[in-house]
């Protein structure tokens, strides 16, 4: 069972815990992070969802991504969530996400990492990931209309891409 700190809209959190699975009340929020490799080719590392994942399923994503659980601020999340799912090691402890967009019941940390991971040395994990490997920003927008990609909005993978050499993304 999955726990999670549940935070106000401004971001503070509100001493209350939420399961995952059970709907939110109004104005209950949580953290969720994503976490973006880009490499000095300018490719993204993609991951392919395990196909009895609940959500997307067998459908191609980016880097890692992953809810926040009780206790963990948003660095140590996303540190935990590239390890489990890549079997990296990160220590993102002096960075701040590069952006964060809010949605209905929450906040998502982006993480863009400017890194060359030689995939062979990754881990993954059989329960969530299936492959992995690097796709360009027009492979990654053909994906997402073969339906094959996550149907993330086209404009955040443009700007995931367009950070990547901006003012965001950390050198890692």
């Amino acid at each position: 069972m999955e726990i999670w700190d549940l935070y106000d809209g401004n971001r503070a959190k509100t001493g209350e815990k939420a399961v995952r699975g059970e709907p939110l009340a109004a104005g209950k929020m949580r953290i969720v992070v994503s976490v973006c490799f880009l490499n000095g080719d300018g490719n993204m590392l993609i991951q392919q969802r395990q196909p009895w994942k609940g959500c997307y399923p067998d459908l191609w994503d980016i880097s890692a991504a992953g809810s926040a659980i009780a206790g963990e601020n948003s660095q140590d999340a996303a540190q935990r969530e590239v390890m489990e799912e890549l079997g990296y090691a990160l220590d993102l402890s002096q960075f701040r996400p590069s952006f964060t967009m809010n949605f209905n019941h929450g906040f998502d940390d982006f993480y863009i990492l400017k890194r060359d991971i030689d995939l062979d040395t990754l881990t993954l994990q059989k329960e969530e990931v299936k492959a992995v490997r690097w796709a360009g920003k027009e492979e990654i927008l053909s994906m997402i209309d073969q339906g094959i990609f996550v149907p993330y909005h086209k404009e955040l993978i443009d700007l995931i891409f367009a950070m990547q050499d901006h003012l965001g993304a950390h050198q890692y």
